[in-house]
């Protein structure tokens, strides 16, 4: 058998992608921590998932669910969508019940979002998907992904969120204590479907929540299983200046 040399192989995948059929590339692997300001065993897991966030091979996400907020503390970024996605992720997933700190990896595992063993673990698997590219310009956020081989279907959701902020607890269960908090989810928002052919969006900057700072894209395998691929883009400051000036 005649092997082909690697210089050759970097000539050829150009043309593959031209195509009109994605090469699949690696991806960040998504931790998604469902956490509250209100839980005081959640500050350990929002310390481990603020390391993961410094990863490059790492998209990690923080959903503050909103079951805590009658307990003592109303958090300030609870979001009904993330206590919506919890309990769709119990469901698919065959839990049974929610609970915080929980971390969810590529929509497939489930573990408590401070046991880094494990999470630990669940990261060394490889991982691959058609490559999505991100821009922004004139105002909108451009989203594009060419066919690539796919035995199932989903959805294309885009994820507003914030990139950092602090917050002094001042009643419940973590009275007194500072928590940092990264990646925080401002909006899920669903834009259509994917299968094996090529897509693309469009989204208006201005139509994003006005702390988002970061966006990231998942395409999402039916009924809230596997994620099939997955980027993420901060948003350009220059964006984020004109979105703050005209929510005033």
């Amino acid at each position: 058998m005649r092997l082909i040399p690697y210089s050759a192989l970097l000539m050829i995948a150009p043309l593959l992608s031209l195509s009109g059929i994605a090469t699949a590339e690696v991806r960040p692997a998504v931790v998604e921590l469902f956490t509250s300001e209100g839980c005081s065993s959640c500050p350990p897991a929002e310390v481990y998932t603020a390391e993961l966030a410094r990863r490059t091979d790492v998209l990690a996400l923080t959903f503050h669910v909103t079951y805590w907020d009658n307990l003592g503390w109303p958090d300030r970024f609870g979001l009904p969508q993330a206590t919506q996605r919890q309990r769709a992720y119990a469901e698919a997933l065959h839990l049974s019940s929610v609970f915080t700190p929980q971390t969810v990896i590529d929509g497939r595992r489930s573990f408590v979002g401070s046991d880094r063993s494990a999470i630990g673990q669940e990261l060394l698997m490889p991982r691959d998907g058609p490559p999505i590219t991100l821009s922004v310009r004139d105002g909108e956020l451009a989203i594009g992904w060419t066919a690539f081989h796919a035995t199932s279907f989903g959805d294309v959701l885009l994820i507003a969120y914030r990139h950092s902020a602090v917050t002094s607890i001042g009643r419940g269960e973590n009275s007194g204590r500072t928590i940092n908090e990264v990646n925080i989810v401002r909006t899920i928002r669903e834009l259509g479907r994917w299968d094996r052919q090529g897509g693309e969006y469009r989204v208006r900057i201005d139509s994003l929540p006005q702390d988002a700072t970061d966006v990231a894209v998942l395409l999402q395998g039916e009924g809230q299983s596997s994620v099939v691929s997955a980027a993420r883009l901060a948003l350009p400051s220059e964006s984020r200046v004109a979105l703050s000036a005209g929510a005033r």
